[in-house]
């Protein structure tokens, strides 16, 4: 059984985490993850569309003001990698971080 503790419907609560350099690129590559509540992390598709005949993309390619003025939903993760210098930054969001959340098993 799990309880869970529930946020504010504005609460903006994320983590971010810097690898690398860190912000010191001018394009990014941007991967999207949602948390689920089972503990699994799976990819979202990328918001671009995908090329005929193949997979949907899962990465997007941005400048470094997207890239700051990014924000993560309660669920999600973002992982920016720099294209030259492979620093980067990490978006968690509030309940991916595990952050207000209570598992409790049996």
């Amino acid at each position: 059984m799990q309880t869970t503790r529930t946020l504010h419907g504005n609460a903006r609560t994320f983590l971010v985490h810097m690898f690398g350099p860190g912000l010191e690129d001018d394009r990014y590559v941007v991967e999207r993850f949602k948390s689920m509540t089972n503990g699994d992390i799976r990819p979202l598709s990328a918001d671009g569309p995908a090329k005929k005949g193949r997979r949907k993309a899962r990465r997007t390619t941005v400048s470094l003001k997207a890239v700051k003025a990014m924000r993560p939903g309660r669920d999600e993760i973002i992982i920016c990698t720099g294209v030259t210098i492979k620093g980067g930054i990490q978006y968690w969001g509030a309940l991916a971080t595990g952050m207000f959340v209570e598992r409790k098993q049996r």
